[in-house]
């Protein structure tokens, strides 16, 4: 289904995007061959396949808990531009302006 100017050129209003001349015709032909491959889908037969949200099943991918050490909290804290005590210090950022 090839496109013509206008349909694009309408097509862009609607979306409210702005369009140069040679976008047109560039466009025209990348929505042509979309709406191509949409005519080539309409013609495999369907009505026997069952309708479905996913193709293939899903499965989540999660790792085994593994218990471990943690690192020492000066080894950590070793590269902080600033600490207190055992913290990372660092500039607020939410103030209370007495709201």
């Amino acid at each position: 289904m090839k496109l013509s100017r206008e349909e694009v050129l309408h097509i862009a209003l609607l979306a409210r995007v702005g369009v140069t001349d040679e976008e047109v015709d560039r466009i025209s032909e990348q929505l042509s061959n979309i709406l191509e491959n949409f005519e080539a889908l309409q013609e495999i037969d369907t009505d026997n396949v069952q309708p479905t949200a996913q193709s293939i099943a899903l499965q989540n991918v999660t790792s085994a808990d593994v218990i471990q050490s943690s690192m020492d909290a000066n080894d950590v804290l070793a590269n902080a531009p600033e600490q207190e005590q055992e913290h990372f210090k660092i500039k607020a950022v939410l103030e209370d302006h007495g709201a």
